[in-house]
C-alpha cells in the first residue's frame, strides 16, 4: 500500500471518527471548499450545506463503519469506492441505520493533504 493509499484510507476513518464525536470542523476540514455532493432524491450541494445541514442537529449520535473496496490514485486526484453502514441515533432515542455504497473523488491539496472534492453517497434507509 502506498503512503497516499494510507493518507486516503485515514480521510474516511477520521470522518467517522470526528462524525461520531460530533466534530464537524474536522470534517469540514476533509473537504476542499469546492466540494460537491451528490445524494439520492436531492440536488446537488456544496460545503456551506453539509455545515448547516450538520449543525443543525444538536445531540444526534452517529456511528458508522466503512469497507473500503477499492482506492486508485492518479497523481492529485484518487477516487475510492467504499461500502457504508451508518446508525444515526437522535436525542429521542430514535435510532436510523442506512447503508450503500459511496464513490469519492479526492485531491491532493498544496499542502499536501487529501480532501474530498466530490462524493457520490448512496447510502439509503436500512430496513434490516
Amino acid at each position: 500500500m502506498t503512503d497516499d493509499e494510507r493518507a486516503i484510507r485515514n480521510v474516511v476513518d477520521t470522518w467517522l471518527a470526528a462524525s461520531k464525536t460530533g466534530d464537524l470542523d474536522t470534517v469540514l476540514g476533509l473537504m476542499t471548499d469546492d466540494v460537491l455532493f451528490l445524494t439520492p432524491g436531492q440536488a446537488p450541494f456544496g460545503k456551506d450545506a453539509f455545515s448547516k445541514m450538520s449543525g443543525g442537529i444538536k445531540d444526534v449520535h452517529i456511528d458508522g463503519t466503512s469497507d473500503i473496496q477499492e482506492v486508485q490514485v492518479f497523481g492529485e486526484i484518487a477516487y475510492l469506492r467504499n461500502a457504508l453502514r451508518i446508525v444515526v441515533t437522535m436525542p429521542d432515542g430514535k435510532v436510523a441505520r442506512r447503508s450503500g455504497q459511496t464513490l469519492t473523488i479526492l485531491r491532493k491539496e498544496a499542502d499536501g493533504k487529501w480532501r474530498v472534492v466530490r462524493d457520490a453517497n448512496l447510502v439509503m434507509a436500512d430496513n434490516a
